[in-house]
């Protein structure tokens, strides 16, 4: 069966039910129809929080078809409440592009997903449109400044550096121009759209703790310059207090159930290549207050989203994972051992063995945090055979860690119960303490170099004249003081797609860095990474359908 015939033979439960797992009254619950429900930010107890145990879920360099890190997030707090651990599973939410354009669904696979899987791909709450809509409010008072002759700030519209949103595909938004037809459509400059995910008011919605650490932090997103080189910042268009009034329900996270029952957490969604690439501060913190135990997963692998909730997100908001998961295929070992992408599901052992060298550099970047114990998790496809799991384990049993297989897609949380056994007993036994890689207040260049040595494995970073510019502009802007957040390929270590397994004697490339002062971050931009993505040949989009019942089909 598909995922969704799958979610389809499921009798959801009330969402009242899955809230009393987490011990929450039903007058906390703002209802979003039978299965759905937001929750006051007032649940966050920071007591609580240090006493619960929060599991980072990541990956080695996936395939172009992921390795699964949201079905394993799922099936591994699935297993941990069937062995007797009040767990709950915090996610992002899907974002539309990717839905219709390559993956048709992000809600987990088999039984092992989020439910109600049509709702959660298709809208959901309203969350990631309530960020477009503050998004393109901050840029339609930029445009009507720059026509008010009262009230102007004398922005140079050659300096303005904040483009609109939309949560879609589509690469014809990426440079565009704008304030055709005449003086009253506006003055005409050059812009373009970013996907919403990437936007930095979703940055700034994932980071903030509170609505007033939200309108604060919208206030300080920096929009460019007057004519006379003075910088301009939201807080200047009076912008913050409306952009916040707009995610004033965007800023609660949603309660949703997994298909065994259990509670599920799903809030925010920057992808991780080009954004932070995880789940908001209140869900995470929400989740933590709520239960004994918290599975988390940041996009792609360790060396983005990982690293981003290491040293962006739990700096920020002084969290401390007790344990790494590392999600590993024995189809993508093949894909970085060589193996063409046709053939993986052919037994290839020699191919596994060659891609070992990608998985040890996952592994070793697992303790440049001090010390946090890591556990693989190899996601089981039914195409593996026994040799190839074999060499994967020896491998990592030779480095000092457990390689667990799980079955999650077939068996849900009863194929994770020996991962959630092995991840229980990492956590009791470790004697590691949470250390980040880097201390935001380092200069901007060590920042960016140490994260290119140390997790990319780089021997160094070279920056173009126009990335120059940039640094300089970040030190007049008093940013320094920034956390760093790298754009890169999710398809290698490196900067380039094409060096895949674990690369050597390659430079990182920065070519421009954008600001994202609201945030608290820069992000350096490497190699062709695009903040708009385009559609593929044949996109998800053209398999998705609705019958005259009001029956969903296509998704995946």
């Amino acid at each position: 069966m598909t995922d969704l015939d799958i979610a389809r033979t499921i009798t959801l439960k009330p969402i009242q039910q899955i809230a009393s797992q987490l011990n929450i009254s039903d007058d906390d619950l703002q209802l979003y129809g039978k299965y759905k429900a937001k929750l006051p930010l007032t649940l966050i107890n920071e007591d609580a929080i240090k006493k619960s145990n929060l599991i980072l879920v990541t990956a080695i360099s996936p395939t172009p078809a992921g390795e699964g890190k949201t079905t394993m997030s799922i099936g591994l707090a699935q297993g941990l409440n069937r062995i007797g651990e009040k767990t709950c599973v915090v996610l992002r939410e899907p974002s539309l592009g990717p839905v219709f354009g390559i993956k048709g669904g992000a809600t987990g696979g088999g039984y092992s997903q989020v439910l109600p899987m049509e709702d959660i791909n298709l809208h959901f709450t309203g969350d990631i449109g309530a960020v477009e809509k503050a998004h393109n409010l901050l840029a339609a008072l930029i445009d009507n400044n720059l026509q008010s002759k009262k009230r102007s700030l004398g922005l140079d519209p050659r300096q303005i550096f904040f483009k609109r949103v939309m949560d879609m595909n589509d690469r014809s938004l990426r440079q565009i121009t704008i304030g055709l037809g005449g003086t009253g459509n506006g003055m005409p400059r050059e812009s373009g759209f970013d996907i919403a995910v990437a936007s930095e008011v979703m940055a700034i919605l994932c980071l903030s703790n509170n609505i007033e650490d939200l309108k604060r932090r919208l206030g300080n997103i920096f929009v460019g310059y007057t004519m006379d080189r003075q910088p301009i910042y939201a807080r200047d268009l009076n912008a913050q207090g409306a952009m916040a009034a707009l995610l004033k329900d965007a800023m609660q996270p949603n309660l949703v159930q997994t298909l065994e029952g259990y509670p599920a957490i799903i809030h925010g969604g920057p992808f991780a290549n080009i954004a932070q690439g995880t789940n908001t501060v209140v869900a995470t913190k929400t989740g933590l207050s709520l239960a004994d135990w918290v599975v988390t997963e940041a996009g792609f692998g360790s060396d983005l989203g990982a690293e981003k909730f290491m040293d962006i997100k739990c700096q920020s908001a002084g969290l401390a994972p007790k344990a790494i998961v590392l999600v590993a295929t024995i189809r993508a070992l093949k894909y970085h051992g060589g193996g063409d992408l046709k053939m993986l599901k052919e037994p290839n052992p020699e191919a596994v063995r060659k891609g070992l060298p990608n998985l040890e550099k996952h592994l070793e970047n697992s303790r440049l945090y001090g010390g946090i114990p890591a556990v693989v998790a190899i996601n089981q496809f039914v195409s593996d055979t026994d040799e190839e799991i074999a060499i994967v384990q020896k491998r990592c049993e030779e480095m000092g860690f457990q390689a667990v297989v799980a079955n999650i897609w077939g068996e849900g949380g009863k194929g994770a119960e020996n991962l959630a056994h092995a991840v229980v007993s990492a956590v009791q036994n470790s004697t590691g303490q949470f250390k980040p890689l880097y201390d935001w207040a380092w200069p901007m260049e060590k920042k960016i170099e140490t994260i290119a040595k140390s997790i990319y494995g780089a021997e160094g970073v070279e920056y173009s004249s126009q990335a120059r510019l940039h640094l300089k502009r970040i030190e007049k802007l008093g940013l320094e003081g920034a956390a760093v957040c790298i754009a890169k390929t999710q398809k290698s270590l490196s900067d380039d797609p094409a060096k895949i397994g674990r690369p050597t004697g390659f430079t990182i490339t920065v070519r421009e860095i954008e600001i994202a002062a609201g945030a608290g971050f820069v992000v350096p931009i490497t190699g062709d990474m695009m903040r708009m993505p385009g559609l593929p040949d044949t996109p998800a989009a053209e398999s998705i359908d609705i019958d005259a019942a009001g029956n969903i089909s296509g998704l995946f």
